[in-house]
């Protein structure tokens, strides 16, 4: 109990701190994931807040990930971009990987939007696709909203029967069509990592129901839904993996696909933005 009501103070400190430092109250959320700096870096910034001058703010230890705090006027819309993000495989617990999320949604923005580098299970997809995400397997041992429940954040017990706003994922799907650009649609599974799936277990995710798998997303997804936002995931194909004829990859193999498909998903999401009407 103790560590909880220290963790609620902390995320009030952090909040304060941001409601003095933010230029606006962001209506917008993103979280851009492995190999997707591009929409943080090409974004006209009207403030930026490195991680590590936040209060409280964990530290990544992802070299990917930069650790920049963005508050961005996003085609006429208030965005804050988290430009690098956190994983149960560095050793944090759900609750602090999703910290900054967590004190973000008390700004009360309305839509957050998450993007993420996954392996494909389906074997339709192929690297470089990007798949719209629908629904999610967390098979990460860990949950942000184990503990006391903070009812003025959201209730005890948040429904995740349609946890990826639908409407969202049709206007994505719709943006896309007309940039002539095919977007795939399926359910993400998280797992802990860091270590990469074995030829055994990327069999069983596909018979469990599961098309992409990755090592995050989920936690700051139920975080999200827990504050009542409306979410929109898009995972970028890194490579696909048929159990049968299986095919290693490194790590920098992931994020060379990702760089090279950050450029499209890009024009979609501004684009996506663009229609956006809050």
């Amino acid at each position: 109990m103790k560590e909880e009501v220290q963790y609620f103070k902390k995320v009030e400190e952090t909040y304060q701190f941001l409601k003095e430092n933010a230029p606006f109250i962001p209506d917008i959320i993103i979280t851009l994931g492995t190999g997707l700096s591009s929409l943080g870096e090409k974004t006209e910034k009207v403030k930026s807040i490195p991680y590590k001058e936040i209060p409280n703010f964990p530290i990544s230890t992802v070299e990917t990930h930069k650790g920049e705090l963005i508050f961005s006027y996003l085609e006429d819309k208030k965005v804050a971009i988290l430009q690098g993000r956190f994983h149960y495989y560095e050793g944090y617990s759900a609750k602090e990987l999703t910290f900054p999320l967590r004190v973000l949604t008390l700004f009360k923005p309305k839509i957050y939007i998450v993007s993420n580098a996954a392996g494909g299970l389906n074997l339709s997809f192929k690297a470089g696709d990007i798949m719209v995400i629908k629904d999610h397997i967390n098979l990460i041992p860990d949950n942000p909203l184990r503990g006391i429940n903070n009812e003025a954040w959201g209730p005890r017990f948040p429904d995740m029967s349609c946890a990826y706003d639908f409407d969202l994922k049709e206007l994505f799907k719709k943006v896309s069509q007309k940039l002539n650009e095919q977007v795939k649609e399926g359910v993400y599974v998280a797992v802990p990592g860091p270590s990469l799936e074995t030829p055994a277990e990327t069999r069983f995710l596909r018979m469990i129901g599961a098309d992409a798998v990755g090592m995050s997303t989920v936690p700051e997804v139920i975080v999200a839904v827990h504050a009542g936002l409306k979410v929109l995931g898009i995972s970028v194909i890194s490579n696909v993996n048929d159990p049968d004829n299986f095919k290693p990859i490194l790590f920098s193999e992931v994020v060379e696909q990702s760089k090279k498909t950050e450029k499209r998903l890009e024009k979609i999401i501004r684009a996506f933005i663009r229609e956006l009407k809050i």
